[in-house]
């Protein structure tokens, strides 16, 4: 194995998607202090600082999970019900679980050893490879879609 290879493995699908889930979870925790202070007129920073930072964190999930769920051969019904799991707070957790229980978390990632069999294969596969130019593509992604999400404004409260 070559050491790019070793390198892409020391972040496991499992650990990958176990570290945005919790990091979705707590910055919804974040957010939620942040509503209570912000609706006792303490102040707003709280929802303003930690709005931004769930929202990031919300599509880091999201990206991870399609990454994940497309590596390791996820159900369609799988893949939804875990990228909607990031809606009501803490259901990330209940999903990691659910993922880990049901077996479909491995150690390893599958499209860094196996051919792609299409072409979102084929993409993942690269940026699995890849995985200084993935990260590079993740954070542009991430990026491109906070700013979508900035010019759509905020949730109505």
């Amino acid at each position: 194995m070559s050491e790019r290879s070793e390198r892409t493995i020391q972040l496991s699908p499992l650990k990958a998607f176990r570290t945005v889930a919790i990091a979705e979870a707590v910055t919804w925790a974040l957010l939620l202090t942040g509503m209570v202070f912000k609706y006792t007129d303490v102040t707003d920073l709280g929802v303003r600082i930690f709005g931004m930072v769930h929202g990031v964190v919300f599509i880091g999930y999201c990206l991870v999970t399609v990454l994940v769920a497309v590596d390791q051969r996820w159900s369609r019904g799988r893949a939804l019900l875990t990228l909607l799991a990031s809606v009501p707070p803490f259901f990330t957790i209940l999903a990691d679980r659910s993922a880990e229980k049901a077996g479909v978390l491995g150690d390893t990632w599958r499209l860094t050893t196996t051919a792609p069999e299409s072409k979102l294969d084929g993409l993942v596969s690269w940026l699995l490879r890849n995985p200084v130019r993935g990260a590079i593509a993740g954070l542009v992604a991430v990026a491109a879609l906070t700013g979508v999400a900035l010019l759509v404004g905020p949730p109505a409260s």
